[in-house]
């Protein structure tokens, strides 16, 4: 035990005299969160963005679902799906699939809305033509909801892309049942009466028209998360980029770790290390811990940020849903995935400059692919199946159900299970690499 501690010790009074290489390692990521996080704050509200694939339940089976499906069919860069195994979607199942992450937004036209959109414009057309004002004033305090329900990790920016899509929609097909409804009661009524009407008919009668056509609302776009818990219906920059920026920042350890394995190698501190009494699993094991321990320390810092500071810049806090030892646990798993890549980069590289280079360009890389930078789910289909075997890419979604959908332990069991499994292998690789060099 005295051996591990020495050895433990040693390895974070090495890594504390490169002040230069801790303050990139501690600043670089807080940088990053505070930076991101202000910026897409904003941003995300009132950008565009196109290429998603949304779930759409027809509960309807009228006029209007076939309206709405064609209507969003034809914007570029929305795809509907509509049957999953060769089966027609159920709500039920487009909302478990929504919450779990599977499909981002859900889309459910609700039973008999056509018909209910039908009484109701016919309900107007009788109202313009003197019928009864109190069906009308009813009926206009209730405009019928088209249901949109979504991932909670998914962002401002890409909610509003899709129920803007929704809304021009809407309005198309309003506008045509209104018009189509009202030429049908005014042709009925010049059929019966004269041709007053055909003149501009009453003040009160073109009052009302031009009231109803332009100002009454027959529908609209109700928006919620898939998920069952109140809180998370509102996801924000603060909840999705903390942890995000945070585990890009931990794996940035590999660079002063495969650094110092270097160092030792080139100094002949491993060669002295290795004279020693001392197992060398015993000495690797020390280097894990003092290396997780910094990741551990830095994921606390960027914890810090997201519930202190960033509040202070005018942005949410951070909110942890009560699941921080949950948190802390995916972030150990995080740490030992990313020591262990720091030792295979270590192990491998032959300069001080390969190690840097590789390891920071291969951590930023898998950033990229995992969805740190770029939301996975809007990038195409080959990116999406390569992103699968990014270890941030693992980290990220174990986070994001923490903080965002207000997981816990038991709803992160893959992602962890799949960082443990990535650090045994970079381990193991490290190990024979070791072996075949020094043999």
């Amino acid at each position: 035990m005295k051996q591990l501690w020495a050895t433990f010790c040693k390895d974070l009074l090495v890594l504390g005299r490169d002040r230069a290489g801790l303050l990139v390692l501690f600043l670089m990521p807080a940088v990053l969160v505070l930076v991101v996080s202000l910026v897409q704050n904003n941003i995300l509200k009132t950008t565009g963005v196109s290429g998603l694939q949304v779930l759409y339940v027809d509960g309807d089976g009228g006029d209007l679902g076939r309206g709405v499906r064609d209507g969003l069919a034809a914007i570029p860069g929305l795809e509907l799906v509509e049957h999953l195994s060769s089966r027609p979607l159920k709500e039920a199942t487009a909302r478990r699939m929504v919450a779990n992450g599977v499909y981002q937004f859900g889309i459910l036209i609700p039973r008999g809305a056509s018909r209910q959109l039908k009484e109701r414009t016919r309900a107007m057309a009788r109202e313009v033509l003197g019928g009864d004002g109190e069906a009308k004033a009813e009926n206009a305090a209730k405009p019928l909801s088209v249901k949109v329900f979504f991932d909670p990790t998914v962002q401002g920016v890409f909610r509003t892309a899709v129920t803007s899509s929704l809304n021009e929609v809407l309005l198309g097909i309003e506008a045509r049942e209104k018009a189509e409804m009202l030429a049908g009661a005014l042709s009925s009524s010049l059929g019966r009466e004269n041709d007053a009407f055909a003149k501009g008919g009453t003040s009160s009668g073109r009052t009302k028209l031009v009231r109803i056509l332009a100002g009454e609302k027959l529908l609209t776009v109700r928006t919620g998360s898939a998920s069952a818990k109140p809180e998370l219906t509102t996801p924000n920059a603060v909840q999705q980029n903390v942890p995000a920026w945070a585990l890009f920042g931990m794996f940035f350890i590999v660079v002063p770790l495969s650094g110092a394995l270097l160092r030792e190698r080139r100094e002949g501190t491993l060669l002295r290390l290795r004279t020693l009494p001392v197992p060398y699993g015993v000495i690797l094991i020390g280097k894990i811990a003092a290396f997780a321990s910094v990741c551990l320390v830095q994921f606390s810092l960027m914890l810090l940020v997201g519930k202190f500071l960033l509040p202070m810049l005018g942005t949410p806090r951070l909110a942890l849903h009560g699941q921080l030892p949950a948190a802390y646990l995916l972030a150990f798993c995080a740490a030992l995935a990313a020591t262990g890549f720091g030792l295979l980069v270590g192990t491998a590289a032959r300069s001080y400059e390969q190690a840097s280079m590789f390891g920071a360009v291969s951590v930023v890389v898998a950033a990229a692919l995992g969805g740190v930078m770029v939301p996975v789910y809007v990038m195409p289909r080959t990116m999406q199946a390569i992103s699968a075997f990014s270890p941030l890419a693992w980290g990220l979604d174990g986070f994001l159900e923490i903080f965002v959908r207000g997981g816990g332990v038991g709803d992160i069991v893959s992602n962890l299970l799949s960082l443990l499994a990535f650090f045994v292998f970079s381990l193991a690789m490290a190990w024979i690499l070791f072996r075949r060099n020094t043999s």
